[in-house]
């Protein structure tokens, strides 16, 4: 016997209320979780709360854990950092901002990894050289040690690979300049880039090469790159001695009017460089990543005049002519700054009258209430800053 059962009908829902306009403005406004705890914050943000109990959970600051750390050479400190999950990946070639405090003062300066974008934990390896008037690069080398968090910024920075990888690449480096290119071939690498590729790096001696072994081991296992150390100083044990020029070219790389270069160094080597291009038409076929500002020299026309006001902070200075940054300093104060040298805009600050220079293009700015980089501004006359 079969039973039919006739479902039976649903009911019928009765219409939704009717709102006013100022009820459906409220009703479509979306407050998130986020939004609704730090108002109940103020004045501090959740992470400010959330570090109290673990510096790695976060809602919105990018942080990274130190998982390793390798003293490679007398000078050098390399770091594995676990970012937290707002990181959002990197290109061969780009710099970060590590940020530490040290008591009770925050500071941030800009490293560029050292590592493969195709890294598959997702962590960054920093190769960071402890220079004598570098803070933040003193404290990691005597410091760091595996459990540390540092504030992370985002990647930044034009000196990346392109997109079409080059059929020909040349890695020039010197010094600390040697881990964004690094970061370059190991990324070619792990891309079964098969174009020639020529990585050269000047040092004083081998000993001062972060990543020697790494490299003598990509050259081994992969036979289009070919690696050269040139040493500058006698006795340095490099495969090359002195410094860049049409021998090391003939060298390292004959064919290197066909390729793609990529350079990072100190100044005075970067603009030997960029001379030996220029003077063979070879300017467009060159790129350069800068890791530090030429000093401020006072033009013998403009010498240094005026006053320099610090608004907020009801503080004046005689104009001494160096940039705003070092002059807000030299006067006591403490302004966020980062890489000092006009790429991270942490310094930025507005400058509400008066008229300033720009250290990077000779520019001057004489507009109201515009924003300038402290660090790459120097004031010309009577100037007035809002920090």
């Amino acid at each position: 016997m079969t039973t039919s059962i006739t479902p039976r009908s649903l009911p019928t829902r009765p219409n939704p209320p009717r709102f006013g306009k100022t009820a459906k403005s409220i009703l479509k406004r979306r407050f998130s979780v986020v939004d609704l705890f730090e108002a109940m914050a103020t004045p501090h943000a959740v992470d400010r709360y959330l570090e109290l109990v673990n510096p790695m959970v976060t809602v919105r600051d990018l942080r990274a854990k130190i998982t390793r750390v390798d003293r490679q050479t007398k000078d050098t400190v390399t770091l594995e950092l676990r970012p937290t999950r707002q990181w959002k990946g990197f290109e061969a070639g780009q710099f970060v901002q590590i940020g530490v405090v040290v008591d009770g003062v925050r500071h941030t300066r800009c490293f560029s990894p050292a590592n493969s974008v195709h890294r598959r934990d997702g962590r960054i390896e920093l190769t960071i050289k402890a220079h004598a008037d570098g803070f933040v690069s003193r404290y990691l080398r005597e410091n760091a040690e595996p459990g540390l968090v540092v504030e992370l910024s985002q990647a930044a920075g034009v000196f990346k690979l392109p997109e079409q990888r080059p059929d020909k690449v040349v890695l020039l480096s010197g010094g600390s300049g040697i881990t964004p290119v690094l970061s370059m071939l190991r990324t070619l690498v792990d891309e079964g880039h098969e174009g020639d590729i020529t990585f050269l790096h000047y040092c004083d001696t081998v000993n001062d090469v972060p990543h020697a072994d790494a490299l003598r081991e990509i050259a081994r296992e992969n036979k289009n790159v070919t690696l050269l150390i040139a040493s500058t100083l006698p006795g340095g044990g490099g495969d090359l001695q002195g410094f860049f020029g049409t021998e090391h070219v003939d060298i390292a790389a004959p064919w290197l009017a066909e390729a793609q270069t990529f350079l990072c160094g100190p100044p005075p080597m970067m603009n030997a460089i960029r001379k030996y291009y220029d003077e063979r038409d070879l300017g467009d076929r060159l790129h350069t990543e800068e890791f530090q500002v030429a000093s401020t020299v006072i033009d013998d026309i403009e010498e240094a005049t005026g006053t320099i006001n610090f608004s907020s902070s009801s503080v004046e200075k005689e104009n001494a002519g160096s940039s705003l940054l070092e002059e807000a300093e030299a006067a006591g104060l403490s302004p966020e700054f980062g890489c000092r040298m006009g790429i991270c805009f942490t310094c930025t600050a507005v400058k509400k009258s008066g008229c300033t220079k720009s250290l990077l293009t000779g520019e001057i700015n004489d507009t109201s209430d515009e924003p300038i980089q402290l660090c790459v501004s120097r004031a010309v006359g009577d100037v007035e800053i809002d920090i």
